[in-house]
């Protein structure tokens, strides 16, 4: 498949939200929608943080080595090309900033939903390492993508498919 072009030709999409907003399956399908490659950033946690598992919460001190993990990540997908959608919660505007930061060529997409909708979703999800107990734990932490940032926000109450073309719509506006 043939990457597609973009108005300001981003590199990288960074799709974030809460466990349970839908990043990887978003991104999976955007990727695919645009003949890009995909990658989550779940898959670039060192095992320690895979502890979350037992109810626990990460800090900002287990996040940084993985941060740092996602941006080189992000880095070699802008050098070789042609396009990638990472999935990565990024929560904070520090973390963000570790992942975007003046990369003008990495754009942000955040998917917003509300705590009972997203808590539905993971009472039915299987085999994840984030329980849902720590829910209330991504929400306290979550500091919305501010208009610096030039994030695209897409409600997640939708169909999938329609939020992915709902992305491609505001990236092709943008």
């Amino acid at each position: 498949m043939e990457r597609e072009a973009l108005p300001g030709d981003p590199r990288v999409i960074v799709v974030m939200g809460v466990s349970g907003s839908g990043k990887s399956t978003i991104a999976a399908l955007l990727a695919q929608r645009l003949g890009w490659t995909y990658e989550d950033g779940d898959w670039l946690h060192p095992a320690s943080n895979v502890e979350m598992h037992r109810g626990v919460p990460l800090t900002d001190a287990d996040r940084w080595p993985w941060l740092a993990a996602i941006a080189a990540s992000i880095d070699a997908f802008r050098r070789e090309g042609p396009g990638a959608v990472v999935a990565c919660s990024a929560l904070k505007r520090t973390y963000r900033d570790i992942l975007i930061g003046e990369r003008r060529d990495v754009r942000l997409v955040y998917l917003q939903g509300d705590q009972k909708l997203i808590a539905g979703r993971l009472a039915t999800r299987d085999g994840h390492f984030m329980p849902p107990e720590l829910l209330g734990s991504q929400f306290a932490a979550l500091e919305e993508p501010q208009a610096d940032e030039r994030p695209i926000v897409v409600p997640i109450a939708r169909h999938p498919r329609e939020v992915v073309e709902s992305i491609v719509a505001k990236l092709r506006d943008t």
